[in-house]
């Protein structure tokens, strides 16, 4: 559990780059093994065919002196027949010879000359048996001493009529120490290149894994910046991976889908909010016509042009009409600047005098103006500025209670790295609870009168300048809105 626990969090990088090096040493150590094991092999082979061949001439050289000899081809002459001529064989070969009957009783020998002097004077029945069930009548022991090894070939010795006359015996000791020095020198100058190699294979190992993750990187800081209702920008395809590319592409699919998306949805939300405004208008427009209705028929009813007061009763009649006329006219001009995005312009101008500018319409004398610094210098549309700061002020003023004996509304500029941040404090009724999510909703109001669009014009004239607008508000303590818009230097 603890091992699948350190593989899940082993970044993919590291995966790649320890798992090329394993390859190569994995690589290197087969190549070693097959090397020295072809090295052996090939000294067997060797040592083989070199018992071969001496075997080869010692039977031919023996065959012409069983051809040749006087005495009779039985097995109890073979000492009599090879009492001269084994020793001169032996020098000749160089190499020592054993005779046996075919009992396995040794005859003769020549070690008396040589220092081989490993193998049993006699045949073991083992051997006998081997040599009889060959189909060649022959077999090879191989005895194991310490650092050597020593081969005995066992062949018959045949007579004129092809039939066994004794066993030939003939030692081979494997000189290794050549081959163990070339195994010696190959493992010295491999395991020097074996070394470059795996440094070789590191480097590359770390180029080719910082290749393939900075690839999957691009793509997930690409994915991480992908944001609804933004430009996104695709990611351009210059992989030479096969795998890479086809993750760009689909990343590039998504970036297409999701923009497709996003105007659709706009799209359906901005019907839906028509859709709202539509109703909001019908209903504010109702409210004024049910009293002009009901006005105008009463006037109808009781209108008489002989009545001397008929001039002040069309004066009142009058009135009430302008009245509900102006109320209509509100209704319009809220929902015609709440539908309609103003123009940005972007104006060079001084934030804290246009703040300024804007409190000097409001002759309420607890309105306090408060700045750090003489002038913050940033591109902003002014009418849209003195537009944020006397909604939130006039909104400030009418949440102060009549009851309230100190009122008091704080308005502080300040800079904030590249931001400007206005702050307009009161210490009015409050938000309640219920209500604080409902702030910047159209619709939305706590006054007997408006339609509630203030805050929801506010918030799209910030947001469009990529600005934020947020509130902290405590019942029966006050609110305190925050504004923060980006300075756009020149």
């Amino acid at each position: 559990m603890k091992d699948e626990f350190l593989l899940k969090n082993f970044s993919l990088r590291n995966r790649i780059f320890f798992s090329l090096i394993f390859l190569s040493i994995i690589s290197s150590v087969l190549i070693s093994a097959v090397s020295v094991h072809q090295f052996r092999e090939e000294a067997h082979n060797y040592h083989q065919y070199r018992l071969e061949r001496k075997e080869i001439a010692i039977n031919e050289n023996i065959n012409y002196i069983l051809t040749t000899t006087p005495f009779p081809l039985v097995t109890k002459n073979l000492q009599a027949i090879f009492k001269d001529k084994i020793h001169e064989l032996a020098a000749i070969h160089d190499t020592e010879i054993n005779l046996h009957d075919l009992r396995g009783n040794l005859v003769i020998s020549s070690k008396g000359t040589f220092s081989v002097d490993r193998i049993a004077p006699d045949l073991s029945p083992i051997i006998l048996k081997a040599i009889q069930q060959s189909p060649d009548k022959r077999f090879i022991d191989v005895q194991s001493f310490e650092k050597s090894r020593l081969r005995v070939a066992y062949s018959y010795l045949k007579d004129d009529q092809f039939k066994p006359l004794g066993i030939l015996a003939i030692p081979y000791e494997e000189k290794t120490e050549f081959y163990e020095n070339e195994i010696k020198n190959f493992m010295i100058k491999f395991g020097q290149v074996y070394i470059i190699m795996l440094i070789m294979s590191i480097a590359i190992s770390y180029f080719l894994s910082n290749y393939i993750i900075q690839n999957l990187k691009d793509i997930s800081n690409k994915i991480k910046k992908t944001t609804l209702g933004q430009k996104n920008e695709k990611i351009e395809n210059s992989s030479t991976s096969k795998e890479i590319s086809t993750l760009i592409n689909a990343y590039n699919d998504m970036v297409d889908k999701l923009d497709e998306s996003y105007h659709k949805l706009a799209q359906s939300e901005r019907e839906q909010a028509w859709r709202e405004m539509a109703k909001q208008v019908a209903h504010e427009v109702k409210n004024p016509l049910t009293p002009m209705r009901l006005t105008v028929q009463s006037f109808e009813r009781r209108f008489d042009p002989e009545d001397p007061d008929i001039r002040k009763k069309l004066k009142e009649f009058s009135l009430v009409l302008i009245q509900q006329i102006d109320t209509m006219s509100s209704v319009a001009t809220a929902f015609s600047s709440f539908a309609s995005m103003p123009a940005q312009k972007n104006e060079t101008l001084d934030v804290v005098k246009t703040v300024k500018l804007s409190l000097d319409i409001f002759n309420e004398p607890y309105i306090n103006f408060t700045t750090d610094e003489e002038e913050i210098i940033s591109k902003i549309d002014q009418t849209q500025l003195i537009r944020i700061i006397t909604n939130l002020v006039k909104n400030a003023i009418q949440a102060m209670p009549e009851t309230q004996t100190n009122p008091s509304i704080d308005v502080t500029i300040y800079r904030l790295e590249n931001q400007v941040v206005i702050q307009i404090k009161d210490n009015g009724t409050g938000i309640g609870n219920d209500n604080i999510n409902k702030v910047f909703q159209p619709k939305f109001t706590t006054k007997s009168s408006g339609m509630g669009l203030g805050l929801g014009i506010i918030k799209n004239i910030v947001e469009n300048y990529e600005g934020t607008i947020t509130f902290k508000t405590k019942l029966e303590e006050g609110t305190t809105f925050t504004v923060t818009l980006p300075i756009i230097e020149e």
